[in-house]
């Protein structure tokens, strides 16, 4: 029996869209039988267009963690009487009394500070949120995580049963096209991070590991990519003050830029002290760098063997584990070949096909 569908997807083009996009993308391959409708923010509205005749956009402006969202969406998806909304994100009308399945990435934005935004407003902001979150995970019919570490997270956060939580995971994406050289960094020997520099990626120590290294490897490079914000600039004047040399910022790289970089480096290393899944590790390992990751939350569940881990609140530790890697080119050519058989793991489809089972069962709940 056909049902309509609403697919919260206004984090479409934020940093946590690429899971949104691709379960749209596959969803529509995989199911022609449930009635879609996409809501988009209306600067995405022309950019996101449906390939298959069930799936239908809508504007929607109501913006996340105001009042117009409480209000605004609400009025929205009563309109629409829809069967079934998935919320991609946490954010939603808490008073909505239909059939929801809520998608959870972490419980990081609960966790750690935000610094840049006002600190007593992001504070208030961030008790709303944990409120939110126990609402949400108490009426929604069903809750989707990214990995299992998130599962139990969850669950023990909201008191909630874990049996409504279904684990999907995500996967990594090929990057088409020719890799193209980052200027100044040809046949330099480099260690990268790419992403925002929120506190809990953990880039302060990442940098003071490096120093430590540099003592053994004078030659040695720090590349952080990623778009020159304001923590990014914050970042570079704590370096340049410090006199530490060879960190790179590059601002923000292409895609073409991302996968040099990923081919040619000697090491990947991912610092982070909290994710859901943690994505950029496994486009690493499918543009064959090798990984080198800190040991918290999810991430041993996500790649597995296919890592060397350190306690990302050692900075010996990284730096050890680092120089075990980079110095070793036979350890990090078998991390290499570890690396491509782990990402053969996950698939955007399965993800897809997952999420529609979760759809059925609850529209079966009553």
């Amino acid at each position: 029996m056909m049902s309509k569908i609403v697919i919260d997807a206004r984090e479409l083009r934020t940093s946590t869209g690429r899971y949104v996009e691709r379960l749209l993308h596959y969803l529509q391959q995989i199911d022609n039988e449930n009635s879609y409708t996409v809501l988009l923010y209306p600067k995405d509205f022309d950019g996101w267009n449906p390939t298959n005749r069930k799936f239908h956009k809508l504007s929607c402006p109501y913006k996340e963690f105001t009042f117009s969202e409480q209000i605004g969406l609400l009025y929205q998806l009563k309109k629409l009487k829809p069967n079934l909304v998935h919320f991609s994100m946490i954010q939603q009308p808490i008073l909505y009394p239909g059939h929801v399945v809520t998608t959870m990435h972490d419980l990081t934005t609960a966790r750690f500070d935000n610094p840049t935004k006002n600190k007593l407003i992001f504070k208030f902001k961030q008790l709303v949120y944990v409120v939110v979150i126990k609402i949400v995970a108490t009426k929604s019919k069903q809750l989707i995580t990214p990995s299992d570490y998130v599962k139990d997270d969850i669950a023990k956060f909201a008191k909630i049963n874990s049996r409504k939580i279904t684990v999907t995971y995500e996967s990594s994406d090929e990057i088409e096209g020719e890799p193209e050289v980052i200027e100044g960094l040809e046949d330099k020997k480099f260690i990268m991070f790419i992403g925002r520099p929120l506190p809990h990626k953990n880039l302060y120590r990442l940098i003071s590991a490096y120093v430590e290294l540099k003592k053994t490897n004078p030659e040695l490079m720090l590349v952080l990519a990623g778009r020159r914000d304001v923590l990014y600039k914050k970042i570079a004047k704590w370096v340049e003050d410090k006199g530490i040399e060879g960190v790179i910022f590059t601002g923000f790289v292409s895609d073409n830029q991302l996968k040099w970089l990923y081919q040619n480096t000697a090491g990947y290393v991912f610092p982070s002290l909290s994710e859901g899944f943690g994505l950029p590790g496994l486009e690493a390992m499918r543009h064959g760098a090798p990984v080198i990751s800190s040991n918290a939350t999810c991430l041993p569940e996500i790649y597995g063997n296919a890592a060397v881990y350190f306690d990302p609140l050692d900075i010996d530790d990284m730096a050890s584990k680092i120089d075990s890697v980079i110095n070793n080119k036979q350890r990090a050519n078998n991390y290499i070949a570890k690396g491509y058989e782990q990402i053969k793991n996950y698939s955007w489809k399965k993800m897809a096909q997952e999420t529609l089972n979760v759809y059925k069962e609850a529209l079966n709940k009553h």
